[in-house]
C-alpha cells in the first residue's frame, strides 16, 4: 500500500522531518525509514538501467559491469572481485545499474525533490519525496537474507553480506528475490558524495519491472509526500539555511558551481 500526503505549507514538512521510533532498549530514538526525492510528481521510479537499456536490460548489465571493472580498475584496483562495489562505484559516476537511490536523509531526499536542471521549472510542477520502511523490506525477503540480517541487529546490508549470499553472482541474486523482495544496502564510503548524501540503494531484481507496483502490493508503510509547486522555491531557500545545497551534496567545484549558479538565479 502507498499513502499520499499532500504537502502545501512548510508547516506540514515537520513529520517527515522528524519521523523517528522510540528503541526502548536503546533509551533512543532511531529512524527505519529511508527516503528518494524526485523533482517532478509525475516520474516514475526506474533504474538507470532499465532506462538505458529496456527490455534487453539482463542481457546487457553483465557487458556494461564488465567493461566498467576493465577499465575503472586504475581508480580502484579491487573492483573485479566484486559485482555489488562495481555498481555501487559505476552509480556515482553515471554508469546504467540496477541500483536505485535513496538516503536516510530527509533533508538530502528535500534537496533532490527542490532542484532543477532548469530553474525555470521550478514552480511548474508538484516534486515528490518517497519513504520506504527499511523494516518491512526485510521483513518480505527470503528467510537466508532475512536471517543474516538479523545476526547483526541490523535492517540495513553491507556489500560483503551480499556477496556471501549470492556468490557475487547476480543470477542468484535475481532467482532468490523474483518478483516480490529486494535488498536495501548501505554502500562502503567510497567517496565524500556517498558519505554526504548519506546514500543507501535498493538493489532491483529483474523481476521487478513496476517499482511501485512492488510497493504497492507488499509494503504497508510506503508514503508519497507530494510537495506542491508553490513550495518548492520556499523550501528551497529553507534549505539553503539548514546547510543543505549542491555543496554539501555535490563536494567540490561542480557543487559549487550549481550551487552558484542558483544563488544568483532571476525569478
Amino acid at each position: 500500500m502507498i499513502k499520499e500526503v499532500q504537502i502545501k505549507t512548510l508547516e506540514q514538512l515537520l513529520p517527515l522531518l522528524t519521523e523517528q521510533e522510540y528503541r526502548p532498549d536503546l533509551d533512543r530514538n532511531r529512524s527505519p525509514y529511508v527516503y528518494r526525492g524526485m523533482s517532478d510528481s509525475s516520474f516514475k521510479m526506474y533504474t538507470s538501467l532499465s532506462r538505458n537499456c529496456k527490455g534487453l536490460q539482463k542481457n546487457l548489465e553483465p557487458a556494461i559491469l564488465e567493461n566498467f571493472a576493465k577499465y575503472a580498475i586504475q581508480e580502484d584496483p579491487n573492483i573485479g572481485h566484486s559485482v555489488w562495489r562495481q555498481m555501487i562505484l559505476g552509480q556515482h559516476y553515471g554508469l546504467p545499474t540496477r541500483l536505485l537511490d535513496w538516503t536516510q536523509s530527509a533533508l538530502v531526499a528535500l534537496n533532490f525533490a527542490t532542484t532543477e536542471e532548469s530553474l525555470e521549472e521550478m514552480d511548474k510542477h508538484d516534486c515528490i519525496v518517497w519513504r520506504i520502511n527499511m523494516h518491512e523490506m526485510v521483513e518480505i525477503l527470503p528467510d537466508p537474507y532475512k536471517y543474516a540480517v538479523k545476526k547483526k541487529h541490523s535492517s540495513i546490508f553491507t556489500v560483503d553480506m551480499l556477496k556471501s549470499l549470492t556468490g557475487n553472482s547476480l543470477k542468484q541474486y535475481d532467482s532468490d528475490m523474483k518478483d516480490n523482495a529486494m535488498v536495501i544496502i548501505e554502500p562502503p564510503s567510497l567517496n565524500q558524495r556517498i558519505i554526504n548524501q548519506h546514500s543507501f540503494f535498493a538493489v532491483v531484481p529483474t523481476g521487478i519491472e513496476d517499482i511501485e507496483k512492488f510497493l504497492a502490493d507488499n509494503t504497508k508503510d510506503t508514503v508519497k509526500y507530494v510537495i506542491d509547486k508553490s513550495l518548492r522555491w520556499r523550501v528551497r531557500d529553507m534549505l539553503d539555511q539548514l546547510n543543505m545545497s549542491e555543496r554539501i551534496v555535490y563536494p567540490g567545484l561542480e557543487g559549487l558551481s550549481k550551487w552558484i549558479a542558483r544563488h544568483y538565479y532571476v525569478k
